[in-house]
């Protein structure tokens, strides 16, 4: 327990009345400098006082805080589902159960069906939320100006025509298709192994059209709650429709579009609610120049047919791993700003089959740690072999590849 501190002792005067006048004065002199310090030790632990006072409101302000917080009931989020005669339809989260519930006029003119209300114990609204939003700034990444362009990817000449005579032409020349008479393409899913550029080549299309990219991972679309994942479904083609012209991007698309068993776990049957509600959007989507959507699958053996038919993913794209043209190609691409002693790129891309473009960018990566340990600023071709030989041996023992 802390004391108070102790106050300094109040300084005296005694003059001797046969002291000269100047000794008078070098006594009060004295006293005067005794007392100036005596106050200013005062007027410290004043301040200290002061200070610790402050402290101790905000202690019990934090305290009664807290003790109002154990005393309040919790509150329960739900969604209003219909409004009837002085009455109102909810949904709570969680456990779906759905309750008729009276509220005041006021309340009531305030209500909109689909809002979202915290209520309590008895199922009264006690107070009615904000718009959920920051579930789309969590889960949806929003890149107004992605800054890949079709000259980043390389060996993928075909893939990126089809693309964007999928993509880019409904978006920067909606006009061709009705001078035609053909509806553009609803959806391209592109599908392959892992990092041969689906992303990118989707940013680039963004880039190219000026468009809004709107990317979200299937894996996200997987919530706990019943309804949670169908409703971000909706979230994520509602901004879509708000940031238009955009390019809607579903990367793993099939960790909620695989094939449907007959398993009666909630869990599953909450990914295939999530499908469905994917399904009805993209079936009742308005294509025509202003949104496109693209998804990716590293497992297309994986996807159910319902995704795959015409009307919701018009094209499918293969995009593979690179050959030996394509490989140099993207060697060319990530070592143009790099320092390059008499090294040839035609010779590595024939010995990296099966690399990808995003493990050949790490191998160029690699090669450039090589060279800086040595403590030199030029990259030679032992440095790419040296970091191709430390590739396969991870491959060989298994280990996940760390280029760096």
């Amino acid at each position: 327990m802390s004391h108070s501190p102790s106050l300094p002792d109040r300084p005296t005067l005694e003059l001797d009345p046969e002291m000269s006048e100047s000794e008078r004065l070098d006594a009060l002199r004295e006293h005067y400098l005794e007392v100036s310090q005596v106050h200013e030790e005062l007027t410290d632990q004043l301040d200290a006082a002061r200070d610790r006072q402050s402290e101790l409101r905000s202690e019990v302000d934090d305290l009664q805080e807290e003790n109002e917080a154990l005393k309040t009931s919790s509150l329960y989020l739900a969604t209003v589902e219909e409004l009837t005669d002085d009455q109102v339809l909810l949904k709570q989260h969680g456990n779906n159960q759905e309750v008729l519930t009276e509220v005041s006029p006021r309340l009531y003119d305030r209500l909109e069906a689909g809002d979202r209300v915290a209520i309590n114990d008895s199922f009264a609204i006690q107070t009615v939320l904000d718009a959920e939003t920051d579930a789309r700034a969590q889960a949806m990444e929003v890149s107004a100006e992605p800054d890949v362009e079709y000259g980043d990817i390389g060996g993928l000449e075909s893939q990126i025509q089809e693309v964007r005579e999928a993509v880019e032409d409904p978006l920067t020349n909606p006009e061709k298709f009705e001078t035609v008479g053909v509806e553009p393409p609803t959806g391209v899913l592109l599908y392959g192994p892992p990092g041969t550029g689906k992303t990118m080549m989707a940013k680039a299309v963004a880039n190219q059209t000026d468009a809004t990219f709107i990317k979200m991972a299937g894996s996200e679309l997987v919530q706990k709650f019943i309804g949670e994942g169908a409703r971000l479904v909706r979230d994520l083609f509602e901004l879509a429709a708000e940031r238009e012209p955009a390019i809607l991007f579903i990367d793993e698309i099939d960790a909620i579009a695989s094939k449907r068993t007959e398993s009666k776990t909630s869990g599953d049957a909450e990914v295939q609610r999530t499908m469905m509600q994917l399904l009805s959007e993209m079936d009742g989507f308005d294509q025509r120049g202003d949104v496109s959507i693209i998804a990716a699958t590293n497992r297309f053996d994986m996807l159910d047919r319902a995704i795959l038919r015409p009307g919701r993913f018009d094209r499918l794209i293969e995009v593979p791993d690179p050959d030996a043209e394509g490989r140099e190609k993207i060697l060319d691409i990530h070592t143009a700003e790099m320092n390059l002693d008499d090294v040839d790129l035609g010779a590595i891309a024939g010995t990296t089959e099966g690399f990808s473009g995003a493990e050949l960018e790490s191998l160029a990566t690699e090669a450039g740690m090589y060279a800086i340990r040595d403590g030199r600023t030029e990259i030679r071709a032992e440095d790419f072999q040296d970091a191709q030989d430390k590739v396969s041996t991870e491959e060989a023992a298994g280990t996940p590849i760390a280029f760096y």
